[in-house]
This record gives structure tokens, sequence and C-alpha cells, in this order.
């Protein structure tokens, strides 16, 4: 089992943006929190009546590109069917993914953001893991 502290996200001062750092002993596992604090940063609250599953499949150039590609897919979906997912699992091989998403139909949202930037983005590998910074246009 992992513990807590191995992995998380906490909310970082930006000027006019958001900006979380996100941690986690693996990339899938970064993936998945970037994932679980964007979803904090807008305050969203699901409709448990309204259950669904998704299935998607992602390719990028490189790991920093295919995390905003999988955020940018969550957002996609959020604004065009009112979806977000609490339960994700991954399969990432190379510069490609395949998420399988559980979650369902939003209930609340707090702030709205835009999309996920590059800025300043770079996925930095630590002994205990790896952690990221990710600048959210709000």
């Amino acid at each position: 089992m992992t513990d807590e502290k191995e992995l998380g996200f906490i909310e970082l001062q930006h000027t006019a943006d958001r900006a979380v750092r996100v941690w986690a002993p693996d990339y899938p596992a970064l993936l998945i929190q970037s994932a679980r604090a964007m979803y904090e940063i807008a305050g969203i609250l699901l409709d448990q009546d309204c259950k669904v599953e998704r299935m998607v499949e992602l390719a990028a150039s490189d790991d920093e590109s295919l995390l905003v590609v999988f955020l940018s897919e969550l957002l996609f979906l959020q604004e065009t069917e009112n979806l977000a997912f609490n339960k994700i699992r991954l399969r990432v091989s190379g510069f490609e993914l395949q998420a399988w998403l559980s979650g369902a139909k939003i209930k609340e949202q707090a702030k709205e953001i835009k999309a996920v930037t590059y800025h300043n983005l770079n996925i930095n590998r630590l002994p205990q893991g790896l952690e990221v910074t990710i600048v959210f246009d709000v």
C-alpha cells in the first residue's frame, strides 16, 4: 500500500491563474493526483445518482505534453458532457496512455478552469518520486 505522504498536491499562490504542486511515487500516480488537484481547484461535487464510465486513449510527444493532454481531455469531458471522474485507472506505455474513468455528472462547480497551461511545466525526478507544478488558466 502506498504511504499517503508519497503522493498528494497543494495549491500554490499564483498571479491571475491557479497553480498546484503535485507529487507521486510514479508517473501514472502523478497523472491521477494532477486530475484530483484540478477537480479540487474547480470545487467539483459529483451527482452520485448519475454515474458514468469512459475509456480514453491519448498520445503525446513527451511526459509533460501527455500530462497536459490528459488533463485537457478531462476538462473537455467536463465542459462538453458535464462529467468529472473520482476513480481513474491508467496504463501508460511510453508517451501513450489508456485511461478507464469512473465518475458522475457534475452536481456543483465553484470555479471554472479554462485550460491547462505549459507555463514552466517540468516534471522533476526526485529520489522519492516525481513532482510537477501545473498552472491552470481560470
